[in-house]
Parts: C-alpha cells; sequence; structure tokens
C-alpha cells in the first residue's frame, strides 16, 4: 500500500461541565461531544523514518516534531506492535489550530487509523479507542465522531442519539489560546470555592435526541467560557456580533478561542456568518453541520 489518507472531524462541546482540579491535574467532566463537518485529512506513507508535514490554515503553529499527536500516534501504535514507525505524516488542516476545537486530536486520531490501515494491522475499534485516550482525552471522541458524552476527563465515551441535522457557524479568533492556561484559569476564578460534580444536562440530552435546535441553543452551557474570556476578553464582542447576526446561542468552543453559534437553517447559519465577517471580530467563519462521522479511511 502506498499510502492511506483518513478524513476526520472537529468537535463542538455543547455542554462542558467541569469538576474541580484532582489529585492527578486533570479535570472530572462531563463533556458533550458534536462532531462537525470540518475536517483535517492525515495521509501517511511509508519513509525512512518519521517525519511529518503540514499545510493549510494556521499550519505554521503546528508543531512538526514527535510533540505532535499524529507523530506520537504512529510511535505508540508502533510500540505496541513491535515494528519501526518509519512513515511521512502529512495533515493538511482545516480544523482551526489551538482553537478548542480538538484539531489536534483529530490529527492523533487520523494518524492512528491511518498507520494502522497502511500496517495492516486490523485494529478493532476498541483497541484504537483504548490507545486514543493514552494520547488525550479528546483523542477518543475524534476517533468515533458523532455524539457522545465524554466523562472522566474526557477519555470514557458514551454514544448519543441525536434526532436531527444542526447548523453551525465557528469564528476563529486571531491567535490561539493554551487549554492548560485555561484550565489554570478556572482554577484561579474557582479558587476556595466548591465546584460541583460535573453532571450531564437532561435538557440538552433531550434536546440533542430530538433535534429541536431551539432547544438545544436554550441548555448550552461551557464551564470553561468565563475562564476564556478572562484571558481573552475580545472573544466578548464576537459572541455579541454572532448572537445580533441572529444565531440562536454563542459559546466559546471548549477551551476556545474560537467560538460558535447555533443555527435555526443553513439559510441563517450564512447570515450569522455573513454579520460575524462584516463585524471585523474575528479572523474568519466555517459553516458546517452536525453530526458528522469520525475518522473515516478515504
Amino acid at each position: 500500500m502506498s499510502g492511506v489518507t483518513v478524513r476526520v472531524p472537529a468537535k463542538v462541546n455543547i455542554q462542558l461541565a467541569v469538576g474541580g482540579a484532582r489529585p492527578d491535574g486533570f479535570h472530572d467532566l462531563a463533556n458533550v461531544f458534536l462532531a462537525v463537518s470540518l475536517y483535517d485529512e492525515v495521509t501517511v506513507r511509508p519513509a525512512e523514518r518519521l517525519t511529518i508535514t503540514c499545510e493549510g490554515a494556521g499550519a505554521a503553529k503546528v508543531p512538526l516534531d514527535e510533540s505532535n499527536l499524529a507523530a506520537r500516534a504512529a510511535l505508540l501504535l508502533a510500540e505496541r506492535h513491535g515494528i519501526a514507525p518509519d512513515v511521512h505524516i502529512h495533515i493538511a488542516k482545516a480544523i482551526p489550530v489551538a482553537g478548542g476545537m480538538a484539531g489536534g486530536s483529530a490529527d492523533g486520531a487520523g494518524a492512528l487509523l491511518a498507520c494502522d490501515t497502511l500496517w495492516g494491522l486490523g485494529s478493532s475499534q476498541a483497541q484504537l479507542l483504548e490507545l486514543c485516550a493514552v494520547l488525550g482525552s479528546d483523542v477518543p471522541f475524534s476517533l468515533a465522531g458523532g455524539a457522545a458524552l465524554g466523562t472522566g476527563r474526557g477519555e470514557r465515551l458514551t454514544p448519543l442519539p441525536v434526532g436531527g441535522d444542526f447548523h453551525w457557524v465557528f469564528a476563529v479568533a486571531d491567535g490561539g489560546l493554551s487549554t492548560p492556561a485555561v484550565y489554570g484559569e478556572f482554577d484561579r476564578l474557582h479558587a476556595g470555592a466548591r465546584v460541583p460534580a460535573p453532571r450531564a444536562s437532561e435538557p440538552l440530552l433531550d434536546a440533542l435526541g430530538a433535534g429541536d435546535a431551539a432547544a438545544l441553543g436554550a441548555a448550552l452551557v461551557n464551564d470553561l467560557q468565563p475562564a476564556a474570556l478572562s484571558l481573552r476578553p475580545s472573544l466578548a464582542a464576537t459572541l455579541d456580533a454572532g448572537l445580533a447576526g441572529g444565531a440562536l446561542a454563542a459559546l466559546v468552543s471548549g477551551s476556545g478561542p474560537t467560538t460558535a453559534f447555533l443555527a435555526k437553517s443553513a439559510e441563517a447559519a450564512a447570515e450569522v456568518a455573513g454579520a460575524l465577517d462584516a463585524s471585523g471580530t474575528c479572523l474568519a467563519t466555517h459553516v458546517a453541520t452536525s453530526p458528522a462521522p469520525g475518522a473515516t479511511v478515504l
């Protein structure tokens, strides 16, 4: 086989309930993931040694060494099977870099599936999900796609039913936000306070299952949003611009700084994107639908 290309989706957290810091530094989560139709493509080919290249928006910010989750995925899979990780990994980016949409995690999941296919290993979905959890909290969902509740630090997934398509606009900020920095700010903002154990929202799960965009919009919540706004106050203007442009609801996507806007239809999403583009409060916009499939061999 000369090469394998895998398409892998971005995610939006339609609920991100965050507990207090654990002794290991992580936080327990009730994390409702929804995969959206904004994709990276990861291609792996045989090579003399492990190398990485990247193209697309934000590519200059993507590490091209073994700190990249795609490289770590190849190394982990090769180690588990006692083979050499001699592949060239090429990442074509469409998911915002450091934007809170799990672009790095998507690349890790894509590289894992691509290498498994290239090397003819035939790993089961359960085996790949186990390796994804070793790589990072969001990597299992990037492999699985669809909709799921993530518990623990987000890596333990329970698939969720979705009753219809949802329409989104994502506004990309100028520059990224560090996920550890946002969690650190969350801890600072909650210092001395009792942080309740995270629980999934029943109204949100009901709206998701019914395909009810208005009810889903009313239930969207991200416990990291105050921390992201504290570190990047300018995001408030972006959220306001999208709501003024007709969005049903707006929130920071994950740890940010990408902001997500739920629209009632494809036509409404186009109008929201136009309003955001005209507002001058963001770098670019992307229109997408959900749910989207997980990592897929093309």
